[in-house]
């Protein structure tokens, strides 16, 4: 009984430091990666007029061809964060 109860303790105490919110990106984001707007370091031109917190998508091919998008946000120092990043599939398996 106090095994269980110990390890129900420690599974409620380690639960309680996940973060699952959505819109917290507090991290540094995905590594930049050829064709990303942040490869060679941020962008010399600040985006003034955007407000923080706002997103933004860019779509490159990489570096092996594949299609790309990525979804930026503005952080507070308008610095840029990749948030997501999705590869489109080459081939598609639609008859159409």
């Amino acid at each position: 009984m106090r095994r269980s109860m110990g390890f129900g303790l420690i599974f409620a105490v380690a639960l309680t430091g996940c973060t699952t919110g959505s819109g917290n990106y507090s991290s540094a984001g995905l590594a930049p990666i050829p064709g990303s707007i942040t490869y060679n370091g941020q962008p010399r031109t600040k985006l003034t007029k955007s407000p923080a917190g706002s997103s933004f998508p860019h779509s490159f091919t990489d570096q092996w061809g594949r299609e790309v998008e990525e979804i930026y946000i503005i952080r507070p120092d308008r610095s840029l964060l990749i948030a997501e990043r999705h590869y489109r599939p080459i081939f598609s398996l639609d008859d159409d």
